[in-house]
């Protein structure tokens, strides 16, 4: 199947959508329990959220990095995602978007959100030849994405240690079963035409 070289693919429902983190158990266990960002979740860092599963996994080995011990499905709203889509510029400098280097070191001073995109992955989490995006979010759209846009937080580390069970095994067929079902994302132009690179 052919697959736009950038585009975003995830899980969403009508006002929500999916994305991945992994954390400490210190932090992503009470954030399991609470439904939310504890008080130690720090607000005022640069977090990256991931719509792509199987990228999460590639990100966090299924888990198994320190640190990345407790991978979190978190459901947000629609419209915070979009707003960080509206807000965002491209973490690096890509000369047919911006006009040179120094306007997109000012752009990415004043936004509080920038956009990675990365190589796709799959079961065996090697690359392939399309990109996924990564949202990263800082200030304003941290904030709010931990204290306004999260909806639910799931521990989906079963599931990842699940699936690499069955991917070690040689079993991707069982294995792919289990993904999460990630389709492309209704982003219209308007959304995504400055993150082109």
């Amino acid at each position: 199947m052919e697959h736009p070289q950038r585009e975003i693919r995830a899980a969403y429902a009508d006002s929500t959508i999916t994305v991945y983190q992994a954390y400490s158990t210190a932090i992503g266990l009470p954030a399991v329990r609470e439904g939310r960002f504890p008080a130690t979740w720090k607000r005022d860092r640069m977090t990256w959220i991931k719509p792509s599963f199987l990228w999460m996994m590639y990100r966090c080995g299924w888990g198994a990095k320190e640190g990345q011990e407790t991978v979190l499905a978190v459901e947000i709203r629609r419209d915070g995602f979009e707003w960080a889509l509206r807000h965002a510029c491209l973490a690096g400098y890509a000369s047919g978007v911006h006009p040179d280097r120094a306007a997109w070191q000012r752009q990415l001073k004043r936004s509080p959100a920038r956009v990675q995109w990365d190589p796709e992955r799959d079961l065996r989490l090697r690359p392939l030849p399309y990109r996924s995006l990564q949202l990263g979010l800082s200030g304003e759209a941290a904030r709010r994405y931990a204290d306004e846009w999260t909806v639910a937080i799931r521990d989906v580390t079963p599931l990842a240690r699940e699936i690499h069970a069955l991917v070690g095994a040689g079993d991707l067929d069982s294995a792919a079963r289990l993904l999460p079902r990630e389709r492309p994302y209704p982003a219209g132009e308007e959304l995504l035409a400055h993150l082109r690179e």
